[in-house]
């Protein structure tokens, strides 16, 4: 199975420095991030919209897998997610990431929906590493 990267790169202080990410594929490509749009109302990216992005899509193609499986096609799948970063103790926690998702299914019923929107949202593979991945670092001092 492949492996997909994404990178970052941060110069000076948190409430100072200045950062940008990418990714392996140049989707994103020395996209700023900073203290203000994460913390206060900057306008650049942030890793918690990253991560919601990321988990909107994923979903998004475990929900039409799943109706799929049911012999039913999605005409459209909007999906957002909502990550929250919560203070706490002397740092910060995601605590909670509220998905939201509006679809057209022709030929579906309200229980077979709903069915196959909770199995997206438990067997994507996003879901499955937000729910508590193991996490290996490398780390070089240059």
């Amino acid at each position: 199975m492949p492996k997909h990267t994404g990178s970052a790169h941060w110069e000076g202080s948190l409430q100072e420095g200045t950062g940008s990410v990418s990714t392996g594929t140049g989707a994103l490509k020395d996209q700023p991030y900073g203290f203000k749009s994460r913390f206060e109302d900057g306008t650049n990216t942030n890793p918690e919209e990253l991560i919601g992005a990321a988990h909107a899509a994923c979903f998004s193609m475990a929900f039409s897998m799943i109706l799929g499986q049911h012999d039913l096609k999605a005409d459209e799948i909007d999906t957002k997610a909502t990550v929250s970063l919560d203070k706490e103790g002397d740092g910060f926690a995601i605590k909670t990431i509220h998905l939201d998702m509006t679809a057209k299914v022709p030929g579906a019923d309200d229980a077979t929906f709903q069915e196959a929107a909770n199995a997206a949202k438990e067997g994507c593979p996003v879901s499955k590493a937000l729910a508590g991945p193991t996490i290996t670092l490398d780390a070089k001092l240059a």
